[in-house]
């Protein structure tokens, strides 16, 4: 969404109120590009405003947007709402010609009087999402052996086979063990 910021740099009004829906970023099967497994139900709904102070603009925005994703250790579906702030200063292209690379970050442009800030409010939402959700803080996950969800309650899984890679460290710790016994009066 391209937004009109002319009336509020021709000083006509202070503060321009934003409030727009945005559609999150997805690939064809449904599911968010760069997120594994989220699904966006809905559109990113995009509330704030700009401030004009005597020339300095500020762009102050909240977005959140409900999800829909696997649980990392379970797999079980998990939904909710997640939010974040976007804050940014507002400038002119011509303004930000003298700004170092690594300050650009701060800034969104204006340019011919119009803002888009789509792109960057995608990319914050991708950039902050979190890596892993979980149905519940103290989700068991699924046995390794038959796949039960542990949160269920415990598996039958007769044999707990040890991982091939710490057979060593199983070692070890049995020839200490036995060590440690031959040393115990």
């Amino acid at each position: 969404m391209k937004l009109d910021l002319r009336p509020l740099l021709a000083e006509n009004i202070r503060v321009l109120p934003v409030d727009f829906l945005l559609p999150p970023p997805v690939e064809e099967d449904g599911i968010a590009a760069n997120l594994y497994g989220v699904h966006f139900p809905s559109e990113l709904l995009v509330q704030g405003e700009i401030t004009n102070t005597a020339g300095y603009m500020r762009m102050s925005l909240s977005a959140s947007i409900p999800y829909v994703a696997p649980c990392a250790r379970c797999l079980e579906e998990v939904t909710g709402t997640f939010s974040f702030r976007f804050e940014k200063t507002v400038a002119p292209a011509k303004l930000l010609a003298n700004v170092a690379e690594e300050d650009a970050d701060d800034y969104v442009i204006v340019e011919d009087g119009f803002l888009d800030v789509d792109e960057q409010l995608l990319e914050m939402l991708v950039l902050e999402f979190p890596a892993k959700l979980l149905c519940k803080e103290d989700c068991a996950g699924l046995c390794p052996q038959c796949g039960k969800n542990l949160n269920d309650g415990p598996c039958t899984c007769s044999k707990q086979e040890t991982d091939p890679r710490l057979a060593p460290l199983a070692a070890w710790l049995e020839r200490h063990k036995e060590a440690s016994s031959k040393d115990e009066p």
